[in-house]
């Protein structure tokens, strides 16, 4: 949609007032309501972060990219299912870091039979008085299956201790069970893959901003996306405790940086692919990795 598309939100939409946030040590004001971008956004948001490339990847280079590696998947799905093999690929990151476009991007074409996507909504008033993990784990796969998770119990980890949606003592009791848990995961054969997808502050106001004011993608933004972008500090400060406390060798963070949603998706793609021993692998078709957009743990972010 180009700039004739947006107009200012729906009357029936709630008013958001104009954010003063600080960025990169600079005071801003960030009018979400506004129809039209900021220079200082639309000028900054790619190399925001540090992220290593000043251009997007070419969509033309991108998309024969993405199709060598969908064909690739489908191959691969194939193996799962002859083998008995199974998948979890657990999405995390940043608020509007492209969790959701890459799970599509990598599901596109595989057999939803058997690749299924997991997005719960909030616990419901059972579910509360569950073992945490309880109702994540009536959606792990059988065998043959890839499942992904667009969020997963490391809501626990970031969004409940910020938003103050859970005790002190619930998130510290989470940090300290949840390795023993993923150990078991992968020590029943699963392949398993925690992905993180992190993104600079001021492409994250810039996706905010697209969401609000497209017809198509207004239905994702909500006010609590504006209540997270007021404590991008107290979300980086989660995200670290919990890459530092989380990561291990059997369940390590993939961290990816996806101010380039093109070169994420393609990045998150590639690392199950090369990770996985499915027959007719075409290795040269894949590609090497790019670690400036990939790479592990709390180091990488």
């Amino acid at each position: 949609m180009g700039k004739d598309s947006k107009k200012k939100p729906d009357q029936a939409q709630q008013v958001i007032a104009p954010l003063e946030l600080k960025i990169d040590g600079k005071k801003r004001s960030f009018d979400i309501d506004d129809p039209e971008l900021p220079d200082w956004v639309e000028k900054t948001a790619l190399t925001s972060g540090g992220f290593p490339y000043t251009e997007k990847m070419p969509e033309d280079d991108y998309e024969k990219v993405l199709e060598r590696l969908q064909i690739e998947l489908v191959k691969m799905q194939y193996w799962l299912q002859d083998s008995g093999s199974s998948v979890i690929c657990l999405f995390e990151g940043r608020d509007a870091a492209g969790k959701g476009g890459t799970i599509f991007s990598l599901r596109q074409y595989m057999n939803p039979r058997s690749a299924r996507n997991v997005a719960l909504p909030k616990p419901s008033e059972t579910e509360r008085g569950q073992w945490y993990f309880q109702r994540y784990i009536a959606h792990f796969p059988t065998d043959g299956e890839f499942v992904t998770f667009d969020r997963s119990w490391y809501n626990r980890a970031g969004v409940e201790p910020v938003l103050g949606f859970c005790t002190p003592e619930q998130h510290e009791a989470f940090l300290n069970e949840v390795p023993g848990f993923e150990r078991m995961i992968v020590s029943d054969g699963i392949h398993f893959f925690k992905f993180w997808l992190d993104i600079g502050q001021t492409m994250q106001l810039k996706r905010f901003h697209d969401r609000r004011h497209s017809p198509l993608k207004n239905w994702k933004f909500s006010p609590i996306d504006i209540e997270g972008a007021k404590k991008w500090d107290g979300y980086t400060k989660a995200r670290d405790q919990m890459l530092a406390r989380t990561q291990t060798p059997s369940a390590p963070w993939i961290v990816v940086r996806a101010n380039d949603k093109r070169r994420a998706r393609i990045a998150v793609i590639r690392r199950i692919l090369l990770s996985l021993p499915y027959k007719g692998r075409d290795v040269e078709a894949i590609g090497n990795e790019d670690t400036l957009i990939i790479g592990s743990g709390a180091e990488f972010v």
